[in-house]
């Protein structure tokens, strides 16, 4: 699937991610925050998300560093210029639990009143180089982010580690593309993925995607 004049990225990452949140799976996106088309990737290793499960699992919360996703490297998906970026926001314990994942959600309120930053937690904002927009990586590692304001960079240059600050109840890397660098007055633009594979269910060979947006629960890795 892809959308009509969706803004061209590579997926920022190494590795194998589930999709989480495919805008290919909304009719109606949210206008909150410009998120109409974002998208979530959690890194795998085969489909799963972590490498242990145990009562806390099932119970309570989770070490972030528990998660394949926690530390791996964060790419920018274009060349461009970085225009802001935040740091130094706690990683939250991780929450697979239903029983954690209640009181989380009632809180949620009140992270919204906090603003795109209390959402995206650490993150950095890429001004693309073609002028078609500005893309959003949120939910870094605290103390990963390795540029700043005014960097130019390069598609595939690190920006950050994946951690788990913000709106974020287990380490990935959140991503959306905006018509302004503000969350709070942006526009979500349409994204398409460029040059990569999605790997079956059912094992077999990995499907070869030219361009499209990845479907939920999808594994999808860059060619």
């Amino acid at each position: 699937m892809s959308f009509p004049g969706a803004v061209s990225l590579a997926l920022p990452f190494r590795g194998t991610w589930l999709v989480r949140n495919s805008p290919a799976r909304r009719r109606d996106g949210t206008e909150l925050f410009a998120t109409t088309y974002a998208i979530d990737f959690v890194a795998v290793e085969g489909r799963r998300t972590a490498a242990t499960r145990s009562w806390r699992t099932l119970l309570g919360t989770e070490p972030p560093e528990l998660f394949v996703a926690f530390g791996q490297p964060v790419l920018a998906p274009a060349a461009g210029t970085v225009v802001s970026v935040l740091d130094g926001e706690a990683d939250h314990e991780a929450r697979r639990s239903q029983l954690a994942l209640v009181p989380y959600a009632l809180t949620q309120a009140g992270r919204i009143r906090g603003g795109p930053a209390a959402i995206a937690g650490n993150h950095v904002v890429l001004e693309l180089a073609d002028g078609g927009g500005f893309v959003l990586l949120a939910h870094l590692r605290r103390g990963s982010v390795t540029v700043a304001p005014g960097r130019r960079v390069a598609e595939g240059e690190q920006l950050g580690a994946c951690g788990n600050s913000g709106n974020s109840t287990q380490p990935h890397v959140h991503l959306q593309v905006m018509d302004d660098a503000d969350a709070s007055r942006a526009s979500g633009l349409p994204v398409e993925f460029r040059s990569y594979r999605v790997r079956p269910r059912s094992g077999g060979q990995p499907v070869e995607v030219a361009r499209g947006v990845p479907g939920e629960s999808e594994v999808v890795e860059p060619r």
